[in-house]
C-alpha cells in the first residue's frame, strides 16, 4: 500500500501557507510532546472544523475561526482574520443576538450539549469490541468519527461563546475600573464555583477515607500506584475498595493520562493515576480543602462585587451584571468541557482504535495493536473488514521511526515569513480579538522588568507569593514524586492533575493563558501561579529552592 501524508492536506507547506498567512504559532499547550499521527489527524482536522464552526454560528465580528497545520507531530495555527470593517460590523449586529443564548441561559444550552455528548458516547460503548464482527467495528469507528466532529463543534460554539463574554467583562473592566484578567479584584469576581472536575475528585477524596476506614491506607502511602494496585487485590479489604473505585471509573473513569492524545491508558483500562490522586488525598489528610476555600473565595466574590458596582456608572450597570454573570461561567466550563467532551471523545477514540488494532494484529497486519495510532482512518478502512492478505508494517514501522525523532527534538514556537517579526505576530493576535488565542492557547507575552531582577519572566496566573522547593513534572506518572509544600514546575498542567493541587505552596508552568488549567485551579486553591515563562521547566531543577511571585508574574530561584 502507498504512504500517504499524516493529515493530507493540510501537512504544512512553506511556501504555500507562508503565502496565506505571515505567522503560525504552534499549539504548545496540546501538541508538545509531539502527537502520534492518528491522534495528529483527528485533532487537525476537527479542531479547525470545529473553531470555524463556532466562529461563524456566532458570527464573531473579528476573526472566523482558525486554520491548522500539521508538521513533524506539532499542530500550528493561524487566525482567519475579518479585514474588512463593513463586514466586521455587519458580523457585530449578528454576534448580539447570537451571544442571546448564552445570556439567558447558559445552563440549559451547556447542559443540552452535555447531555447530547453522553448520548453520543452511550450508543458507541454500546458495541461490544470482543465480540463485534469486523463490519461492526468499522461502523464503531466511523461512529467515533462523526461523534469526534460533533464534540468538537460543541466545544468551540461554547468555547468562543464564553471566552468572548471574558474579554468583553475584561474589556468593560479595564475602561470602567482601570483593572485586567492579572489584578487580584478581577480574580476575586470570577472565583468560587464547583464543577464536574472538582465533583470528581471529591469522590476520590471520600475513597481515601474509605482506605483509612478499611485500614488499607498504608499500602496506598506506602507504595507506588502500580504495585499497590497489586497489593489491594491480596486482601478482602482491599478488594472491596478497588470495586468501589471500579464504580466511579466506569462512569467518570473516561479521561486520559494526557489530555490531548490516545496513546497513553485511559483512567477506565489503568486506575493508577486515580490511586495516585487518592494518594495525594491521603498525605493532605483531613477535610476536602477546595470545599472550604471555595466558602471563603464565595465571601470575597460578593464582597468585590459590591465594591466594583459602587464605582459602575448607574446606566452601565445591567450590561455589567450581564456579562459578569457569563464570565463567571468561564473557569467551570474550562474544566468541565475538558472532562464531558476531549478527554471522555478521546477514551472512545483510543477504544475504538485498539478494537480493530487486535483484529489487524491477529491477522498480522501490524505487529501490535498500538500501532493503529500511526496510520490514518483511510488506511483503517482499507484493512479493518477483510484483513487478510495486507501488510501495513512499512507504513507503521517509518511512522514510528520518523515519530520518535520528532520527540527527540523541539518544534519552533513559531514560524514566520522572512521579515515578519514575532513582535508583528503577536500585534495580529491582540487584533484579532480571538478570546481563545488571548485567554487560553497563546496568551499574553512576558514583558521584561528589570527592576525586578527576576530570574524568569511569566504572566500573572493567580497572585500571592509563595517559597519553596521546585519539584520540575514533565509527565503524569512523575506525579507521586510530589511533596506537601512543593512549588510545581512543568510545561503545563491538565484536569487530571488537579488532585495534586491541594499540596502545592505555587505554581510555574511554561505556557499558559487567564484561562488555562493551572490558572484556574490556582485561583480555586488560593496558591500563587505564574505562566508563560517559556524556560521553566529549562531553567529550574527539582529540589531547588524558588520564590513565586504571583502579584508581579515572576520567578526566582533562590539557591542557584
Amino acid at each position: 500500500m502507498k504512504m500517504y501524508d499524516v493529515v493530507p492536506g493540510l501537512e504544512f507547506d512553506e511556501k504555500v501557507d507562508l503565502e496565506k498567512s505571515p505567522a503560525w504559532f504552534l499549539d504548545a499547550t496540546h501538541s508538545v510532546p509531539p502527537w502520534t499521527p492518528m491522534f495528529g489527524w483527528f485533532w487537525i482536522n476537527f479542531c479547525r472544523h470545529g473553531m470555524q464552526y463556532g466562529a461563524e454560528k456566532l458570527s464573531l465580528p473579528t476573526v472566523k475561526g482558525w486554520d491548522w497545520r500539521f508538521k513533524d507531530g506539532g499542530g500550528y495555527l493561524t487566525l482567519n482574520l475579518v479585514m474588512d470593517k463593513e463586514e466586521q460590523d455587519a458580523r457585530g449586529v449578528r454576534f448580539r443576538e447570537a451571544i442571546r443564548p448564552f445570556i439567558d441561559d447558559y445552563d440549559g444550552l451547556w447542559g443540552g450539549y452535555v447531555n447530547e455528548m453522553l448520548g453520543h458516547y452511550k450508543r458507541l460503548k454500546s458495541t461490544d469490541v470482543e465480540t463485534a464482527t469486523n463490519a461492526e467495528l468499522l461502523a464503531n469507528f466511523e461512529d467515533t468519527i462523526n461523534v469526534c466532529r460533533r464534540m468538537w463543534e460543541i466545544h468551540m460554539h461554547m468555547m468562543y461563546g464564553v471566552d468572548t463574554a471574558f474579554i468583553l467583562f475584561e474589556n468593560i473592566c479595564k475602561e470602567a475600573l482601570g483593572i485586567d484578567d492579572t489584578h487580584p479584584t478581577f480574580h476575586d469576581l470570577l472565583r468560587g464555583f464547583d464543577n464536574k472536575v472538582f465533583q470528581v475528585d471529591r469522590e476520590l477524596w471520600k475513597l481515601s477515607k474509605t482506605a483509612e476506614e478499611l485500614g488499607i491506607a498504608d499500602v496506598i502511602l506506602n507504595s507506588g500506584a502500580g504495585e499497590a494496585l497489586a497489593s489491594l487485590g491480596d486482601s478482602e479489604a482491599g478488594r472491596n475498595w478497588l470495586g468501589q473505585l471500579k464504580i466511579l471509573l466506569d462512569e467518570d473513569g473516561w479521561r486520559m493520562q494526557r489530555m490531548a492524545e490516545i496513546n497513553l491508558p485511559a483512567w477506565v483500562e489503568d486506575p493508577t493515576p486515580a490511586i495516585t490522586s487518592v494518594k495525594f488525598f491521603l498525605k493532605q489528610g483531613g477535610e476536602f480543602n477546595l470545599d472550604k476555600e471555595r466558602e471563603g473565595l464565595a465571601r470575597r466574590r460578593e464582597e468585590a462585587t459590591e465594591e466594583v458596582l459602587e464605582r459602575i456608572p448607574e446606566d452601565q450597570q445591567g450590561w455589567f451584571k450581564m456579562l459578569l454573570g457569563l464570565a463567571q461561567k468561564t473557569g467551570a466550563f474550562s474544566e468541565e468541557h475538558n472532562h464531558y467532551l476531549d478527554l471522555h471523545t478521546h477514551a472512545l477514540m483510543r477504544r475504538s482504535c485498539l478494537a480493530i488494532g487486535k483484529r489487524l494484529a491477529a491477522a498480522q497486519v501490524i505487529d501490535d495493536p498500538e500501532d493503529t495510532f500511526f496510520l490514518m482512518p483511510d488506511e483503517m478502512r482499507a484493512v479493518a473488514m477483510v484483513p487478510d492478505g495486507f501488510n501495513l508494517r512499512h507504513i507503521t514501522e517509518r511512522r514510528k521511526k520518523e515519530w520518535k525523532e520528532w520527540c527527540s527534538k523541539e518544534n519552533p514556537p513559531a514560524i514566520l515569513r522572512e521579515g515578519f517579526t514575532m513582535d508583528d505576530a503577536m500585534g495580529v493576535l491582540v487584533q484579532s480579538n480571538d478570546p481563545i488565542a488571548l485567554k487560553v492557547v497563546v496568551g499574553a507575552m512576558p514583558v521584561p522588568k528589570p527592576e525586578l531582577n527576576a530570574d524568569l519572566y511569566g504572566i500573572c496566573g493567580s497572585g500571592g507569593v509563595a517559597e519553596g522547593p521546585a519539584r520540575v513534572i514533565m509527565k503524569e506518572e512523575q506525579l507521586e514524586e510530589v511533596q506537601k509544600g512543593d512549588i510545581l514546575v512543568a510545561a503545563s498542567t491538565a484536569p487530571s492533575w488537579t488532585p495534586v493541587f491541594g499540596l502545592l505552596n505555587g505554581v510555574v508552568v511554561d505556557r499558559g493563558a487567564s484561562l488555562s488549567h493551572s490558572a484556574i485551579v490556582s485561583r480555586e486553591y488560593g496558591i500563587p501561579c505564574v505562566i508563560n515563562v517559556f524556560e521553566g521547566t529549562g531553567k529550574i531543577k527539582t529540589g531547588q529552592r524558588i520564590k513565586v511571585d504571583g502579584d508581579n508574574g515572576v520567578v526566582y530561584i533562590l539557591d542557584k
